[in-house]
């Protein structure tokens, strides 16, 4: 985990629930003082849930990634967010820890965006075999996230020393 990789998703946690949860409370409420312990705390805890998602235990990450799905994305039916969503600090962390939590295929579009990359280079990885076809269409979104945590190549220019 870098430092600027938790301060990027710690901001965005913030900025995510104070519009979908704290902003709606102090509607409610009509005044901002009721809310803003609740500022003061949301916070503090962006900062520990952000290192919850990019610490080294892939349980509490997991876990901490459903917690805060359910919370800010309340709803009947699978999570299924729309593809920019996988391009934010949040997206990327939760297609790297979790993958995709509610299908097992996705669209070449979707793939690409959870691995930031376009179309054209997931329908690459695919040809190459880099990337898992699922048979219904689209890609394994176990192939996705499988890609997404192996250690990253690195291809130096190579010297001869004579």
């Amino acid at each position: 985990m870098s430092t600027s990789e938790h301060v990027a998703l710690a901001g965005e946690l913030v900025r995510l629930i104070e519009r979908r949860i704290v902003d709606p409370l102090e509607i409610l409420f009509g005044s901002d003082e009721q809310v803003d312990p609740v500022r003061s705390r949301l916070r503090i805890e962006a900062e520990v849930w952000a290192a919850q998602l990019l610490g080294p235990d892939d349980r509490l990450a997991v876990h901490m990634a459903a917690r805060l799905i359910a919370a800010v994305f309340p709803g009947d039916s699978p999570f299924d967010p729309p593809d920019e969503w996988w391009r934010t600090a949040f997206g990327r962390t939760v297609a790297r820890r979790v993958g995709h939590p509610g299908k097992t295929a996705v669209p070449f579009a979707t793939a690409g965006a959870m691995l930031g990359i376009t179309r054209q280079g997931v329908h690459d990885l695919v040809k190459r075999a880099k990337l898992d076809r699922h048979p219904d269409g689209g890609v394994t979104t176990e192939s996705i996230h499988e890609r997404l945590n192996q250690p990253q190549e690195r291809y130096a220019a190579r010297r001869d020393h004579h």
